[in-house]
């Protein structure tokens, strides 16, 4: 098709100047004559040269400032939109206030470049090996010290543990075990459900090192307390204490929010999942490791060297957060962090009006990921208690294998992932591994041997398909400079799963030992049909619509 040149040449007061634009083979430039009055207009195409027009033989120059003209209302709305994209990031932390359906000023694909690739992983494994290490520790510790003030014995032996009838005492042991657990549980949440998503929010301004650093420092503290409590043989409340400083400074869910946000900055929509099931593989890497060095370690040595083991790791994890970890934030900016702005940001995330109902998908993917963690966690929190007493009696050795078995899913799932994914949807998937999840925990509710045990750990090898594929969806609905704010909300979804599977698991547990001590099992696996539910109608919903924007599309 020929090409159309026009050219227009302004005689002004010595310097004639116009914008030069070449679109869809439209090319207007800048012709300067001596003596011409006024516009003037030639048109030429490829083979037709007239007198005042030459065909270009070189690129199309920079277009100049045509400062002599005055610009047109349409000219000036593209400038406008131009400059808007430019500061959309910059805008979004530093004027928090804008309206809610204010969209067109948040970036709405990948930053064009980034600092780093962000190597997050080895401060996930550091925090989850050194946290994993001193959770059951503690427990055991808790066992031991009220064992001690009722004098209760303590050791364990086999044979007597094994007879199946009610020692008041034991269940005395239990419950207060069971009840400083919750105490724990409900302080870190208390604190933490502030300070994760105000930090989350505000790292998407200042970056994602700020957050990784206080979250390490706050780690380091929570071991530090825990050190003094069972050098020194003070009162378990101080157990409490250290939590509380821990989730002042973001916990361990401020970290991952950390964590996740940093891999969906570096991360195409396409491989999201699988890059946060890796990420989640670290985890479970550490877990079991540090499970089965913590078990042997206990048995041998007692309860102090895996707390400093913990603390020396720490340390380590804190060091490389300031100097070593990759910023990916683009153009990290200051922000005060005090600021209730940051917890507005997380609310306009599921209030904002946005395209194809996804703010409601992002509200039905929260509650189904809340669901999964609560009966996760809760289940967790009473396992090791239930492993202890009658009629399992395991001792650290065993707790420890059971411990690695616990953490071994988070390697199982993401090989699992992947290869289911060349043959299922990721919803599919994790529909797969929520089934999975219900058919261990019904046998652990059952479980009387070892064996038993170990057979419901071995059903949960895809039971953690579930949580990558949820994240990737939810990061999928918001854009690149909400990130931050989403994982600190979804951090506020786990520190509220947290209390609630502290509430539910570790009240119910004591409360039903007289007639069935597996019930909170039996009601974890109930409960993981509601986001089996979800997931499903979700998927469908998902379905029909493309199916229907693909027969009324021409």
């Amino acid at each position: 098709m020929d090409s159309l040149v026009i050219i227009m040449g302004v005689s002004g007061a010595g310097k004639e100047t116009c914008r030069a634009v070449s679109l869809h083979g439209l090319q207007v430039r800048s012709l300067s004559e001596p003596g011409v009055k006024g516009p003037s207009i030639a048109l030429s195409s490829p083979g037709r040269a007239g007198p005042r027009a030459k065909r270009p033989t070189g690129p199309d120059p920079a277009p100049p400032d045509c400062r002599g003209k005055k610009k047109t209302q349409r000219e000036r709305r593209w400038a406008q939109a131009q400059k808007a994209d430019r500061l959309a990031p910059v805008q979004n932390c530093r004027s928090m206030e804008a309206p809610a359906n204010s969209r067109d000023q948040r970036c709405e694909g990948p930053p064009e470049s980034v600092l780093c690739r962000g190597c997050v992983e080895p401060l996930v494994f550091l925090a989850n090996f050194a946290l994993v290490l001193q959770g059951p520790v503690t427990t055991q510790y808790l066992w031991h010290r009220f064992s001690a003030d009722l004098g209760y014995n303590g050791t364990r032996d086999r044979v007597s543990c094994s007879n199946h009838s009610v020692d008041p005492t034991a269940q005395e042991v239990e419950t207060l075990t069971s009840h400083w657990t919750l105490y724990m549980n409900v302080g870190g949440f208390l604190v933490g459900l502030f300070s994760s998503t105000l930090l989350g929010a505000w790292s998407d301004c200042v970056g994602r090192r700020p957050l990784l650093v206080l979250t390490s420092l706050g780690l380091l503290l929570q071991t530090l307390v825990s050190i003094f409590v069972v050098q020194l043989q003070l009162h378990v409340g101080y157990f409490v204490l250290g939590r509380i400083l821990c989730a002042l400074l973001g916990d361990f869910n401020g970290l991952l929010a950390a964590g996740f946000a940093s891999v969906a900055d570096v991360s195409s929509s396409r491989t999201r999942t699988i890059r946060m099931a890796l990420l989640e593989a670290c985890i479970g890497v550490a877990g079991m490791l540090a499970s089965l060095i913590g078990g042997h370690w206990l048995q041998e040595h007692g309860f102090a060297n895996p707390f400093w083991l913990a603390l020396a790791l720490l340390i380590a994890m804190t060091v490389y957060a300031a100097f070593c970890f990759g910023e990916t934030v683009k153009e990290p900016t200051s922000a005060r962090l005090f600021t209730l702005r940051h917890h507005r940001s997380i609310v306009q995330l599921y209030v904002t009006q946005a395209p194809e109902k996804s703010r409601k998908h992002l509200a039905l993917y929260s509650l189904a990921i809340f669901v999964v963690v609560t009966v996760h966690l809760g289940a967790q929190d009473i396992l090791t208690i239930y492993e202890l007493s009658s009629p399992l009696c395991w001792d650290s050795r065993l707790i420890g294998y059971g411990s690695a078995a616990q953490q071994l899913p988070y390697l199982t799932s993401l090989l699992g992932l992947r290869l289911l994914q060349h043959c299922l949807a990721d919803s599919w998937v994790a529909e797969v591994g929520l089934t999975f999840n219900i058919l261990g925990l019904v046998v652990f509710a059952f479980a009387t041997i070892t064996p038993l045990m170990f057979t419901g750990y071995g059903l949960l090898f895809l039971s953690l398909v579930i949580t990558p594929v949820i994240r990737a969806k939810l990061s999928k609905l918001v854009s690149v400079s909400e990130q931050g704010a989403l994982f600190s909300a979804v951090a506020c979804v786990n520190s509220l799963a947290m209390l609630l599977a502290s509430g539910i698991f570790n009240a119910l547990y004591p409360a039903t030992l007289n007639f069935m001590k597996g019930f909170p099992f039996l009601l974890g696996a109930g409960l993981l049909l509601i986001p089996a539910l979800l997931i499903g109608i979700l998927e469908r919903a998902n379905h029909c619509r493309e199916f229907q924007q693909f027969s009324q599309s021409p």
